[in-house]
C-alpha cells in the first residue's frame, strides 16, 4: 500500500498539516499509520477522496460535527445531507438579506420622505376567532386594531391563557405611534416580553426549552403608516393578497416544513405526515425567542390575512384566495373564512384577521 507523508497528503488534498492534525484529534480523518517512535502521520492515497470531501464541506461552512456525520454515510445519503444543510443556509441567508435590504432602504431615506409616507395610508380591519366543530375549547386569540394585527394559537393544558398572554404583551404597540426605523427593535423587545408573559401564563411550562407541554404560536403585524412589520414564530400564517395574487409571507416553523425545505419530503406527502403539527419554534422558549422579524412595504389595495392553522390546514390556498378576492369588507371576509374552515369539518380552532391598506 502506497503511503504519503502528512506533508505530501496535505498538498494533494489541499488541507493544511495543521488541519489534518485537528481532524485526527476529532476522529474525522484518521491517518492510516502513525510512527510509534516519531509520531509522524502517514496516509494512503485511498484517503484522498474523503480528505477532499472534508475540504469542500469546510468551504461550504459546514460545522465539523456535521461533516463527521456526512463522511460516515454512503454517497447517496451524504448527498441528501449536503442538500439539506445548504437548504437551511439559504433560508437563513434569505432572512438576513431581507433585513439588509430594509436597513439600506431605511438609511437611504430622508426625514421628509418618511414623514410624507406616514400620512398616505391607513388600515381597515376585522378579526374573528371560533372554537371549530371538534375542539371543546378555543385556545386561539385574534386581535385587530389600528396599528396591531395578531393571531396566536395556544396548545397544551394552558393554551388559551398562553395565546392570550402573547397577544396582550403586544397590545401596547396598538396605542403608540411607531416610526418605521424603530419598529423592528421595538418588536424584538416586545416578543421577549411576550415570551416571559406566556411562560407565566402557562404556569412555568417550557422552562426546560421544551414548549411541547404548553405554549403558543404568534404571528403579528405592526403598522407604521407606510409599512407593516412582521413578527412570526410557529405555524400560524400571514398572507398578502396583491393585484389578485396570493403570497404566503411567513415560513412554518414545523418539523414537516423543515423536511420539505431539506428535500426529504414533498408538499403532498406533508399533508398526511404524522408529525405535521409538531413545532420547531414556539413561545415560550428557554432563552430569547428566535422569532422571524421582517418589514413589508404597503401598497394601496393590499389585503393581509393572518390566520391560525385551523384555516390553512383545511382550506386550500386557491379557495382562501377566492374568498379574499370576492368578499369586499374585512368583517365579512373573516366570517366567510371561518365558515369555510368549519364547513370543511372544523377540526381545530380557527382564527382570522383581515386588514386592507387604503388611502386616507
Amino acid at each position: 500500500m502506497h503511503m504519503l507523508t502528512i506533508g505530501a497528503f496535505a498538498k494533494a488534498s489541499r488541507l493544511s498539516p495543521k488541519a489534518l492534525r485537528l481532524y485526527d484529534e476529532l476522529e474525522l480523518l484518521r491517518p492510516a499509520r502513525v510512527d510509534p517512535d516519531t509520531g509522524y502521520r502517514y496516509y494512503t492515497t485511498g484517503q484522498l477522496e474523503q480528505a477532499r470531501l472534508v475540504a469542500w464541506l469546510r468551504r461550504l461552512g459546514m460545522p465539523l460535527a456535521r461533516i463527521r456525520e456526512v463522511c460516515a454515510l454512503g454517497p447517496a445519503a451524504a448527498a441528501t445531507e449536503i442538500r439539506a444543510y445548504w437548504a437551511r443556509v439559504e433560508a437563513e441567508t434569505a432572512v438576513r438579506r431581507d433585513l439588509a435590504a430594509f436597513l439600506v432602504d431605511q438609511l437611504s431615506q430622508t426625514p421628509e420622505m418618511s414623514r410624507k409616507d406616514t400620512t398616505m395610508l391607513e388600515l381597515r380591519y376585522a378579526a374573528h376567532s371560533d372554537r371549530g366543530r371538534v375542539r371543546q375549547e378555543n385556545q386561539d386569540t385574534a386581535y385587530a386594531g389600528g396599528r396591531l394585527l395578531a393571531v396566536a394559537d395556544g396548545f397544551g393544558p394552558a393554551g388559551a391563557p398562553a395565546s392570550g398572554a402573547a397577544v396582550e404583551a403586544l397590545r401596547f404597540l396598538d396605542t403608540e405611534e411607531v416610526p418605521a426605523g424603530d419598529v423592528l427593535n421595538l418588536l424584538d423587545e416586545a416578543v421577549r416580553g411576550a415570551n416571559d408573559a406566556v411562560r407565566d401564563a402557562a404556569g412555568g411550562a417550557g422552562d426546560s426549552g421544551d414548549a411541547g407541554d404548553a405554549g403558543t404560536t404568534l404571528t403579528a403585524l405592526v403598522w407604521t403608516g407606510s409599512r407593516l412589520a412582521l413578527v412570526h414564530i410557529g405555524d400560524s400564517r400571514a398572507y398578502l393578497l396583491r393585484d389578485g395574487a396570493l403570497f404566503l409571507i411567513t415560513h412554518d416553523h414545523t418539523v414537516v416544513q423543515s423536511m420539505i425545505d431539506e428535500g426529504r419530503l414533498t408538499a403532498e406527502e406533508a399533508v398526511a405526515h404524522p408529525q405535521r403539527a409538531l413545532l420547531l419554534k414556539a413561545l415560550p422558549g428557554a432563552t430569547a425567542p428566535d422569532a422571524e422579524l421582517r418589514l413589508h412595504d404597503a401598497h394601496p389595495g393590499d389585503r393581509y390575512l393572518l390566520c391560525s392553522d385551523g384555516l390553512s390546514t383545511v382550506v386550500p390556498e386557491p379557495r382562501i384566495r377566492a374568498l379574499l378576492t370576492q368578499t369586499p369588507s374585512p368583517a365579512d371576509t373573516v366570517l366567510a373564512l371561518v365558515a369555510e374552515a368549519n364547513g370543511a369539518g372544523g377540526p381545530d380552532n380557527v382564527s382570522c384577521v383581515v386588514a386592507d391598506v387604503v388611502e386616507k
